[in-house]
């Protein structure tokens, strides 16, 4: 570990000098010179409407910040007029109060740095100049990581409204300690964002290493003192000598993705048997697809096509180049393709050689459609062909990289867990006096 993780991990930071009881269970002791008041008394509910659609900038609450959509994403469920939306304005606190009793883990609470328009679903919070807007939005988002808000919220969805905020018990130094809390806290978080940064750019490299290990050993093998030949073949370059090169359909049996019902989202279609393979599912399974979304029943086989368990597939279309192997028999929509390879290739080594082909495929795709391949054009795409018993050695040794990447990934990810905690403790303990800064 860094010097400068040590040291923000292994911080000593002084309490204050006299407690008392908040009088709030959960809360427990706070500063004595601290107050402890309702949200109404710093509070009041964003009344400010769009009307006659005066505002056009669109703002999103994302993984708790509040971000501005960009006028390309507009698109899908979008409502035909933004009228009545609520206007939102720099330093407005935003809440999303929807469905705590299904989703527990998004974060809740985001500070408004636009100004523009949000759903009147959400919850607008202005304040006055009792509390510093970003010392509430600290106090409202760590009240937000230590889960109070499960406790409250009405109704089946157990929704919140403006008088769980109205009541909420709110601790409040005085405004020039707000004003030190918000200004340590700031420089902390930013610190620690910048070591999570480094971490996730430490997993991508990692994985990007990984990529070029694979692609090389499917392409060039194992011996680095192979005799080489011209593949051909302008992505693949040179092979060893004895390896050879065949187009993807005559290695393997094609099974087209088949979905051919309108509409598609047709009820009658679905909730049966038979899984439903589709592009995301593909997306999210690592090396075999082992979980789906959606089934088909009776009607909606006779729509599609059951393709075998151990069929690899790749997505042509949305996010294109993804591969996985079927763990169970399933149907795919035409988005997807399956290929079960012929006794010259081996299945493993044909699943790595295709994963390492995402950045080809794209390069494929037409630029003035869709962004979508079809079956003929990736079936007639060339790919290596070394001895079946290189295949296999490939293939143990690609597991080998991968069982080693994955044990450092897993390392990696636990650093920026440990991380994430810190930042989530630090400010939960900043803004409710457990240390005084």
């Amino acid at each position: 570990m860094s010097h400068s993780t040590s040291s923000i991990q292994n911080p000593n930071y002084p309490r204050y000098d006299r407690y008392k009881d908040s009088g709030v269970e959960w809360l427990g002791e706070v500063p004595e010179h601290w107050e402890v008041k309702p949200g109404r008394t710093c509070l009041s509910l964003n009344k400010e409407r769009n009307t006659g659609n005066a505002e056009t900038t669109v703002l999103s609450l994302s993984y708790g910040n509040i971000v501005v959509k960009p006028p390309e994403r507009l698109t899908g469920l979008v409502p035909e007029s933004f009228e009545g939306y609520q206007i939102i304005n720099p330093g407005d606190i935003v809440i999303r109060p929807t469905d705590l009793q299904n989703d527990f883990n998004s974060l809740r609470v985001g500070l408004a740095r636009d100004r523009g328009i949000i759903t009147s679903a959400y919850l607008g919070l202005k304040h006055d100049e009792k509390a510093s807007s970003e010392y509430l939005y600290y106090l409202l988002h760590a009240y937000d990581l230590l889960k109070v808000y499960y406790g409250m919220g009405t109704g089946l969805r157990q929704n919140l409204d403006w008088r769980d905020f109205k009541y909420l018990p709110l601790t409040l130094p005085p405004k020039p300690e707000q004003d030190r809390i918000v200004a340590f806290l700031d420089r902390k978080t930013a610190e620690i964002d910048a070591l999570i940064a480094k971490k996730q750019r430490q997993i991508e490299l990692l994985d990007e290493q990984k990529a070029i290990l694979i692609n090389r050993a499917v392409t060039r093998g194992l011996n680095p003192n192979a005799k080489l030949k011209p593949s051909g073949i302008e992505w693949i370059g040179e092979i060893p000598e004895h390896w050879e090169v065949k187009k993807i359909k005559y290695l393997s049996q094609i099974f087209r993705g088949k979905f051919t019902h309108r509409p598609r989202n047709d009820p009658s279609l679905y909730d049966g048997p038979y899984p439903f393979v589709q592009t995301g599912d593909v997306a999210r399974a690592g090396a075999e697809i082992s979980s789906y979304s959606q089934t088909l029943n009776e009607k909606g086989l006779r729509v599609s096509t059951l393709v075998p368990r151990g069929t690899i597939a790749i997505t042509i279309a949305a996010n294109i180049g993804d591969v996985a192997i079927l763990g169970f028999d399933a149907c795919f929509p035409d988005s997807v393709v399956g290929f079960l390879p012929h006794g010259d290739v081996e299945r493993l080594f044909f699943f790595y050689i295709l994963k390492g082909m995402k950045i080809h495929f794209l390069s494929l795709a037409p630029k003035n459609t869709q962004h979508n391949l079809n079956v003929e054009r990736v079936g007639g795409e060339f790919i290596t062909v070394p001895p079946i018993n290189e295949q296999e050695a490939i293939v143990s040794w690609i597991e080998e990289i991968d069982s080693r990447t994955r044990l450092l990934v897993a390392a990696v990810n636990r650093e920026i867990e440990s991380l994430q905690t810190l930042r989530s403790t630090l400010i939960a303990h900043a803004v409710t006096g457990r240390i005084k800064v």
